[in-house]
């Protein structure tokens, strides 16, 4: 089995190691990964520059660019070969929620999808999680599922993980997206010249985490699987917009 790994965190990132350190196990792993910190980035590409791709000692490729660039680089005119699954991860911390509309490792993942390949986003929760291991056995046990019986079609799923050794986690659950509180605001400041810069504040706290949601089943030790689509029509509106037009 042919995987391409990427991320949001950079190359450098000790869960994208400890990922390729454990799928390689059980397949051919190709590594492809922005050269530093992307989160945030979101489905971004890069389309006011080149990009160049570099390999580092590790063996690992990295792009001057988003997780986005990564994969479509890769899937589209680096590898010779259409990979069989695209796995972005480990990522230090959630992307549950509202997280997933602003996370370059769901968007890595993501442009996997787009471009025919089963994908797989995962995540590890907490603000300085430390059980990599516990994800990475994880996903590696998803590949081995992929192995045993392909997808027939291509799938985005979303996986968070509690920070948790893989002997204290209460099992799996497909949950749903919850929903977050309104974010922070700004956080102002003054930079040493003087100037007036501003921070991007804290996500909201979580809103919707009923049971059946994401929040709610990495609260309870459980490991979250969310199944993800990429149709943004809100198509409960649909009636309603059109009768606004019409008045």
């Amino acid at each position: 089995m042919r995987i391409l790994l990427s991320n949001d965190d950079g190359y450098f990132s000790p869960g994208l190691q400890a990922l390729a350190c454990e799928l390689a196990k059980v397949a051919d792993i190709t590594v492809v990964a922005p050269e530093r910190d992307r989160s945030g980035a979101s489905n971004s590409l890069t389309l006011d520059r080149p990009l160049q791709l570099r390999r580092a000692a590790s063996g690992f490729y990295y792009v001057n660019g988003t997780p986005t660039d990564c994969v479509h680089l890769a899937v589209t005119g680096m590898l010779d070969m259409v990979p069989d699954m695209v796995i972005s991860g480990i990522n230090h911390g959630a992307n549950m929620g509202d997280d997933t509309v602003y996370s370059g490792t769901v968007a890595a993942a993501t442009e996997g999808f787009l471009l025919g390949v089963p994908s797989l986003a995962v995540s590890l929760v907490g603000r300085s999680p430390t059980q990599f291991e516990t994800a990475a056995i994880l996903a590696r046990e998803m590949v081995e599922r992929v192995q045993r019986e392909p997808f027939g079609q291509p799938v985005l799923l979303n996986m968070n993980v509690p920070d948790l050794p893989y002997a204290e986690l209460q099992g799996t659950r497909i949950t749903r997206l919850g929903k977050r509180h309104r974010a922070e605001p700004v956080i102002r400041d003054t930079n040493p010249r003087g100037e007036q810069i501003f921070w991007i504040g804290p996500v909201g706290e979580a809103a919707d985490a009923g049971d059946g949601t994401d929040f709610h089943a990495v609260a309870q030790g459980f490991v979250s699987i969310t199944p993800l689509q990429i149709d943004l029509t809100h198509v409960a509106q649909i009636g309603g917009v059109q009768r606004w037009l019409e008045q």
